[in-house]
């Protein structure tokens, strides 16, 4: 709010200074210059005229309570108080805020003025003849100041300020830097003169009174025991002598944190308890240190100082809560040690080097860590087991051992097993008391080099704890395969070879794989050593190169020759095998290119033509079909002359299943068998086998007479079991009854002298009566 003053009329009075008006001189320029048209009256065109205006001037004041304020009066020596000029007023403010006698000239202020809104007012003034209108002066400029009263209170920039300054900073360290506006005039007085001072915030700060700069004032200023700080800064104008105006401001002071603390652990010693079981890199437990510091300064970094353990725990920080996590970096042991002890120390990241006089940043405590005891399963003595077997090892061979027992400090007994997932247990087998393997069947190298089973060693006390271990089983290599031909070698030799010519390089491969490699040698079969068409000659780098042995070949008198080699290996024992070379004798043009084996087609007679030999071919065909429908109708006729009828239909069955013996062996079958069970009496030894003991003849009880035929079947089974006369290969033994006492007596033609083709057969049709006729006919020869 502004405040008016009254000044005194005596003040009044001296501010009406020197105010000097310059009336416009209107007359034409042309006047003032033209000095070549009228030389004579240059003198008197040049002469300064006399000024007629006569007025009072001053400052006005602002803020003036009054209703008008007399502001001064225009005159002109023409005007003799008749009334016959008027004055005129025009510009800034003219009729609104500034008014003006037209008689008498006195100018007034009508309103109240502000500087601070319009500090200089420009206004014209001119007198006019009432009468003739005419303009008894020529118009003036001239200027009213309005005089400033200290009527402004400083005004701050900012109503809040904020601020920070490190803690522990020095004294005098610069805060912050306010600023006060006083919108007096700064040119007139001490109106606008602003002076600053702390209404609050001492002894901590202080406030350059000039320059409003507010610095600390107070040292090693602590955040941790106080962070925030409220300052009041005033700002007065008038020098801040009494009386003058003021205005306040708050600045908000915040200290900001250094790292001036170490951390600190809240107790000495901590305490923990695991089982032995965990695995690498399970967390056992937190601590923490806490530094008093904020932000990056209360970062933390933990370490293991205990050389011992360093290899077993570790610890590392968690960056939301700055927690030291303990965790395992190698399996524990109950049994070996049941407590671990270890120091543990927490330091600052980053430490200012000013306050390192303070003291180590760092801090230190004890961890006790606890192990329980569980129940684990067996441990082997090794991660992975490799043994090595022999290829010729024999069944039952022992390959190795591995051995595993209970961790526990109650021991176990240990039972092994071979995992059944996989098909090595029909090939090894394991001892479940000792852990050896042993080998089930014969292995081959070459089929499978190497063998992977699965153990398993089980607590016999509890089945849950079980280990298995992978056991890598190497076959190593004998010497038990004989080198052969590397390929097919399709060789030929032209028919004007010279001697000593290599017609083909052979090479070998061998399915083994000896130490130091393969070194294979290659001859002649010694029966054709003596070869007077080629010869083999080894060159000793495991290849050999076929030469011929003399001048030229015929292939129309030999068109292929057979040439056997051996090849040997350099391993134990030494194994070899006979190769089989089958050379061509082909025609070859100069430069030794083959053109044409193919010597059928020059035996052949002269002009004969593709059909001649279509047709020739054509009639062999005919003749071997010919021949093979006559062969077919011969055996049909002899076999029709063998049967008496349709119905009369049986095999006769004669097994050759022995090896050597030749037509001997066609009493493998005992013909006997199909007579009659009444005309078999004796049993019959093999002709081609002479048993070491003769015994003796067995004879058949009759059967004849009331019996059942599934007992005489029976009978006829148990018989050919326990008969130690039977041969020692597969034979074919009938159990064949067909009942006595036929009506018809025999029928079988080999007892028929002759066929009477007027008997009448057709009784035969009735198998009821006739049946055992027919069987008697049957039985009652032997058929051979």
């Amino acid at each position: 709010m502004k405040t008016c003053y009254n000044l005194p009329l005596i003040m009044y009075a001296n501010i009406i200074l020197v105010v000097h008006i310059t009336p416009l001189d209107t007359r034409p320029q042309q006047h003032l210059t033209n000095k070549k048209t009228a030389p004579q009256d240059d003198k008197k065109l040049l002469q300064r005229s006399k000024r007629n205006w006569m007025w009072n001037q001053f400052f006005l004041l602002e803020e003036y309570i009054g209703d008008t304020q007399y502001v001064g009066k225009l005159h002109t020596d023409h005007d003799k108080g008749e009334g016959n000029l008027k004055y005129i007023l025009s510009g800034d403010g003219a009729g609104s805020v500034f008014v003006i006698d037209e008689k008498t000239g006195d100018i007034q202020a009508a309103k109240k003025l502000d500087r601070e809104e319009k500090s200089v007012y420009v206004l014209r003034a001119k007198a006019i003849d009432r009468k003739t209108g005419r303009q008894v002066e020529p118009e003036s400029e001239f200027i009213i100041k309005i005089h400033d009263i200290n009527d402004n209170e400083p005004k701050f920039t900012k109503d809040v300020y904020s601020a920070s300054v490190p803690e522990m900073s020095e004294v005098g360290t610069s805060v912050i830097q306010v600023t006060a506006i006083d919108a007096d005039d700064p040119s007139y007085g001490n109106s606008a003169r602003v002076v600053y001072s702390i209404v609050r915030g001492q002894p901590y700060f202080s406030v350059d009174p000039e320059s409003g700069i507010v610095r600390t004032a107070l040292p090693d200023m602590c955040r941790e025991n106080r962070e925030h700080y409220q300052v009041v800064i005033q700002a007065k104008d008038m020098g801040g002598q009494m009386g003058g105006l003021s205005g306040t401001t708050t600045v908000n002071i915040t200290l900001t944190d250094v790292n001036d603390n170490p951390p600190r652990f809240p107790q000495s010693v901590y305490q923990f308890t695991t089982l032995e079981s965990v695995t690498e890199g399970t967390e056992i437990g937190r601590i923490k240190a806490h530094d008093a510091d904020t932000g990056k300064n209360a970062d933390i970094e933990y370490h293991v100082i205990d050389g011992d353990a360093d290899d077993l725990f570790e610890i590392i920080t968690d960056k939301e809560t700055q927690d030291g996590i303990i965790s395992v970096k190698k399996l524990l042991d109950f049994e070996s040690r049941r407590m671990y002890a270890f120091q543990v120390e927490a330091t600052n990241a980053y430490i200012e080097p000013r306050f390192y006089d303070l003291g180590p940043f760092k801090d230190t405590a004890i961890v006790k860590l606890l192990l329980q005891d569980v129940d684990e399963a067996p441990i082997f003595s090794r991660p992975f087991y490799v043994f090595e077997v022999d290829e010729d090892a024999k069944e039952g061979s022992i390959v190795g051992q591995v051995t595993a027992q209970d961790p526990d400090s109650i021991k176990c007994p240990v039972t092994y097993s071979i995992d059944r997932n996989t098909n090595m247990e029909s090939i090894f087998s394991i001892n479940s008391g000792n852990g050896s393997i042993f080998l089930s069947k014969l292995l081959d190298r070459e089929a499978t080099p190497w063998q992977n089973i699965t153990v398993t060693a089980t607590e016999t006390n509890d089945l849950k704890q079980s280990k298995f271990v992978e056991v890598h089983i190497k076959i190593l290599d004998i010497n038990d395969h004989a080198p052969e031909f590397a390929k097919y070698y399709d060789t030929f030799v032209c028919e004007n070879a010279k001697s000593g010519q290599l017609i083909q390089t052979i090479s070998a491969v061998d399915k083994d794989e000896p130490p130091r490699g393969h070194i294979f040698f290659f001859e002649m079969v010694p029966e054709f050593s003596i070869n007077p068409n080629f010869t083999v000659l080894d060159n000793r780098d495991n290849t050999a190169s076929i030469l011929t042995k003399r001048n030229g070949y015929n292939r129309y008198t030999t068109s292929i020759y057979i040439l056997p080699i051996i090849i040997f290996d350099n391993d134990y024992p030494v194994q070899s095998s006979t190769g089989t070379l089958t050379i061509r004798v082909c025609a070859c043009d100069k430069k030794g290119n083959m053109q044409s084996c193919n010597s059928e087609a020059y035996l052949l007679p002269a002009g004969l033509s593709t059909g001649a030999l279509v047709a020739i071919l054509l009639c062999i065909i005919i003749l071997l079909t010919l021949v093979v429908l006559y062969t077919a109708l011969k055996r049909q006729r002899k076999k029709a002359s063998l049967m008496i009828s349709k119905d009369d239909v049986r095999d006769n069955v004669v097994t050759y299943n022995d090896e050597g013996g030749g037509e001997e062996d066609t009493q493998a079958f005992d013909i006997g068998t199909l007579r009659n069970p009444e005309a078999r009496e004796e049993n019959r030894f093999r002709r081609d086998i002479i048993p070491d003991t003769i015994f003796q003849i067995r004879r058949t009880v009759p059967l004849w007479e009331n019996i059942n035929i599934h007992d005489f079947i029976q009978r006829r089974i148990k018989e050919n079991d326990t008969d130690t006369t039977a041969p020692p290969y597969d034979s074919l033994a009938t159990y064949a009854y067909e009942g006595s006492d036929s009506v018809a007596e025999s029928l079988s033609s080999l007892e028929s002298v002759a066929i009477d083709e007027n008997h009448d057969y057709h009784y035969l049709t009735d198998w009821g009566p006739q049946f055992k006729k027919l069987a008697d006919m049957y039985g009652g020869e032997e058929n051979e």
